[in-house]
């Protein structure tokens, strides 16, 4: 579905900070600077990755040796508090991010969840890990909408789908991190150590950002807002003027012509992100649960998150040839398949085999989200249309640690989790589908290139 989009508005430079880029429409070519910023915005990325895991990784230390009294249902709803700041935070650092520009908001939630993160070592009791946890996950969560709704606008269109969706694979690239780090620093370190790593956020990735980032959205001087008085006054640069005064925020989102597919995309982040964090978040536990000691319990949610990179790869190039709705709607049902596998009891070899699958299935599902996102709005509505999506979703990313925990603890078994995740990622499949539909209802003449396959990025 196209949209016309409005006139890019002329940037101010500052010292010290990039070259600024026009707010809306994606770069005419992809220069060294703009290849150093999408490089910034993925290790950000990656630490998104390596906090969805992390958790899982110290969950049966922080119940067996802390002595906070924690449970299996309570140790889900711990898990869960950062996935409620995430949702905050992708909210509304996606409208921060329209307003007053991408750079401040990256960099703004990059010292806040790395700050916050380094302070969950250091928590007395589950309470107040819980709120640090919380707080370090507002920033987290506004790190993604942000940095795609950058990306988007720093890279030639043809390139965005493509981009959007490599760059997702740091999110499964640090939960391999996470997983791998967590096999050796945990015995060694305890689960303190695990948390202390977001440091290098904080003394390397953000500097990094400091020197290549660009804005996109630099604030009008007094002087600019008097010349855009002056010339509506007259009636003059009408065009322009329009252009400017294109409404943007939630409103936007949520009426013609962006309501129905705006709605259904918030609904298969819900349903995909369910699946992607319950598995995060529980699988070491699980494996535990089923006989397996910590070391071998890792090693499992390192072969999902390695699928999760190779999905990023396969995605990447599948929802270009084909349109990622449709690849999509495919990566939903692997994971749905590979899910319920699990529930038969099958060999060891089987068991690695789909857990690559379903992280294939879930993270190629929500990277494919987010591209199809990216490119269906226009300029002045893509980070809120990107923090929207991302932030209700987190919705499933909240329930999914608390209805994981519960299971267990009513006494269903590892089995339940699995068949909980594989219904919910057979639910995005069909979410996507109406999406599908409805983006192609909406341009019956002309291909939608949410659905096309070389177009749609």
């Amino acid at each position: 579905m196209n949209h016309t989009l409005p006139a890019a508005v002329p940037q101010r430079s500052s010292p010290g900070v990039p070259t600024p880029i026009a707010v809306d429409g994606p770069a005419s070519r992809f220069t060294k600077g703009s290849a150093a910023a999408v490089l910034v915005c993925w290790l950000l990325v990656v630490f998104d990755g390596y906090d969805l895991i992390v958790y899982g990784t110290v969950q049966s230390s922080l119940i067996s040796e802390t002595g906070w009294g924690l449970t299996k249902a309570t140790a889900g709803t711990i898990g869960s508090m950062a996935f409620v700041g995430m949702m905050i935070g992708a909210i509304f650092a996606g409208r921060m991010a329209d307003s007053w520009g991408r750079r401040r908001t990256i960099l703004g939630c990059a010292v806040v969840f790395s700050v916050f993160t380094v302070l969950c070592a250091f928590a007395p009791n589950a309470a107040i890990f819980g709120v640090l946890r919380l707080l370090a996950g507002i920033g987290l969560g506004g790190l993604v909408p942000s940095a795609n709704a950058l990306v988007a606008e720093l890279v030639p269109a043809k390139w965005r789908s493509l981009i959007a969706t490599l760059m997702m694979s740091g999110v499964p690239i640090g939960g391999s991190i996470a997983a791998l780090v967590g096999i050796g620093l945990i015995p060694a370190f305890g689960w303190e150590a695990m948390f202390l790593v977001a440091v290098l956020a904080l003394v390397i990735v953000v500097p990094l950002g400091l020197k290549y980032l660009p804005e996109t959205l630099a604030p009008a001087s007094d002087a600019d807002k008097a010349a855009k008085a002056a010339r509506k006054a007259a009636g003059k640069d009408k065009g322009k003027a329009n252009a400017d005064e294109q409404p943007s925020g939630f409103s936007s989102l949520l009426r013609a012509p962006y309501l129905g597919v705006s709605v259904l995309f918030a609904l298969a982040t819900i349903a995909t992100l369910f699946a992607w964090y319950g598995l995060g978040t529980w699988l070491p536990n699980l494996m535990q649960l089923a006989g397996y000691n910590l070391g071998s319990a890792l090693t499992f949610a390192l072969a999902l998150n390695l699928g999760a990179v190779a999905g990023s790869v396969i995605t990447a190039w599948a929802g270009t040839r084909f349109g990622p709705v449709p690849t999509a709607i495919a990566a939903a049902a692997v994971a749905a398949g590979a899910l319920v596998v699990l529930v038969t009891g099958p060999s060891v070899t089987v068991v690695y085999l789909m857990l690559v699958l379903a992280g294939v299935g879930t993270h190629g599902t929500q990277c494919l989200i987010i591209a199809a996102v990216a490119s269906h709005y226009p300029g002045h509505l893509r980070g809120t249309a990107l923090g929207w999506a991302l932030g209700t979703g987190r919705i499933g990313a909240v329930a999914a640690p608390q209805v994981g925990g519960l299971l267990l603890a009513a006494g269903l078994g590892v089995n339940s989790n699995f068949l909980a995740f594989a219904g919910a990622a057979a639910v995005a499949a069909v979410l996507l589908a109406a999406v599908g539909l409805k983006l192609q209802s909406k341009s019956p003449s002309t291909p939608s290139p949410s659905l096309t396959g070389a177009s749609n990025v």
